[in-house]
């Protein structure tokens, strides 16, 4: 999403630039071409330089300046920009913005753009929650800006409260989400599960699996950053929530049967990545099993098959299903089989033995199987790649 992307990064004056640092550097990292405006309150805290070492590119200070790259900087970098990204945003930078001022070289550029604008707010909480300030940020909302943040925190005056600038992960989701927002999946719901169900076995056990959920929230993160509004139905308790994608957590298999089952009326595409549990304790005990030294036997009952049970749900002209299928042998033939006992329109199969796709990796190697059991084999790629090939059918699909 972010690789050859022109990134226009407005730094201006909060103790927060030191962040903007780090998102400049994860920026040119994931190949985007990232020209950074720095307003004169910035200077103070952090230096051109330290920006220009990062991006490998110059840093505009003066909108006057007669050695710049361009003859007229702002209005080149205007025009050329995918996107322009304030971060941080100051409560006075934010104010120019809203009222379309053009005295420095950010608001300038700012205004010559057609390209998106994403504002960051990082300032004291008071300063945040000002009249002045809310009538701001949704005077730039109602003109389409997307406002990421603030964050909730410690902030350098030394209250708590909302103000701290967002940290690089969730502004780089941002980033992505804005200059998706037009994509092919715009308009669309997706419902996405993800992460390994947990099944009581007392209220200290459970009985689970070895999934960590990532290759769900790689989904997600792919259908969000195409247009779509993505649920997450997961059951994975160590990844953080992505930004901008509904989040239902869920434990059980039953759980996330039922979470699925209530999303999936306004759903256009359901991706089942998670690892259900097949088997569930037929009863949990109230109360910690206690060691004897004897053996300890469990029965166990099948639980619900989600997507058999979203079958009636779908019905002609539905949602399109997409199952995925962890294999450690005879893996075309199971997913085959999959595909038809579910009337799946797409499966996903991976070989849990293969090396760099089984469970917590972040890469995945998978076979994709369609309606008609044509086969295609994916080469090694990362989680977020292999959801987009995955949404690449998911969007061709809807088109049909």
């Amino acid at each position: 999403m972010l690789s050859g992307k022109r990134v226009v990064l407005g730094v201006t004056g909060s103790i927060a630039c030191y962040k903007a640092l780090d998102l400049a550097s994860k920026l040119t990292q994931a190949g985007a071409l990232v020209d950074v405006i720095m307003s004169y309150g910035a200077t103070q805290f952090v230096t051109p330089l330290a920006f220009r070492s990062l991006t490998h590119r110059p840093v505009v200070t003066d909108a006057f300046d007669a050695n710049a790259e361009y003859a007229v900087e702002h209005v080149e970098l205007a025009r050329q920009a995918d996107i322009i990204v304030v971060a941080p945003a100051t409560v006075h930078s934010i104010a120019k913005l809203a009222l379309g001022l053009a005295d420095d070289p950010l608001t300038t550029t700012a205004v010559a753009s057609q390209a998106p604008l994403l504002v960051a707010p990082a300032m004291d909480a008071d300063m945040f929650q000002h009249p002045a300030t809310q009538e701001n940020l949704e005077r730039l909302r109602l003109r389409g800006a997307v406002i990421a943040g603030p964050g909730r925190g410690r902030l350098a005056s030394g209250l708590t409260g909302y103000g701290r600038l967002l940290e690089t992960p969730e502004l780089l989701g941002y980033i992505a989400y804005t200059l998706g927002r037009q994509g092919d999946l715009a308009g669309r719901v997706i419902v996405v599960s993800a992460g390994g169900t947990a099944e009581p076995i007392d209220p200290v056990r459970v009985v689970t699996n070895h999934s960590s959920g990532k290759m769900g929230y790689a989904l997600a993160e792919a259908a969000r950053d195409r247009g779509a509004r993505v649920v997450l139905v997961s059951a994975a308790r160590a990844l953080p929530a992505p930004p901008l994608v509904e989040v239902v957590p869920v434990a059980t298999a039953q759980q996330m049967c039922d979470a699925v089952l209530a999303r999936t009326p306004e759903a256009d595409a359901l991706i089942m990545a998670a690892a259900v549990a097949d088997y569930r304790p037929l009863s949990a005990a109230d109360q910690k099993i206690k060691k004897t030294g004897a053996e300890l036997n469990i029965p166990l009952a099948p639980t619900t098959d989600i997507l058999a049970a979203t079958l009636g749900q779908a019905g002609p002209g539905g949602f399109v299903r997409v199952g995925f299928a962890a294999e450690s042998e005879n893996l075309v033939a199971n997913a085959k089989t999959k595909v038809t006992a579910k009337s799946l329109d797409l499966i996903a199969a991976n070989d849990i033995t293969s090396e760099g796709s089984g469970f917590g990796a972040d890469t995945n190697r998978v076979t994709l199987i369609d309606r008609e059991l044509n086969v295609e084999e994916l080469p090694l790629l990362t989680k977020y790649e292999v959801g987009n090939r995955i949404l690449d059918r998911v969007a061709r699909l809807l088109r049909h």
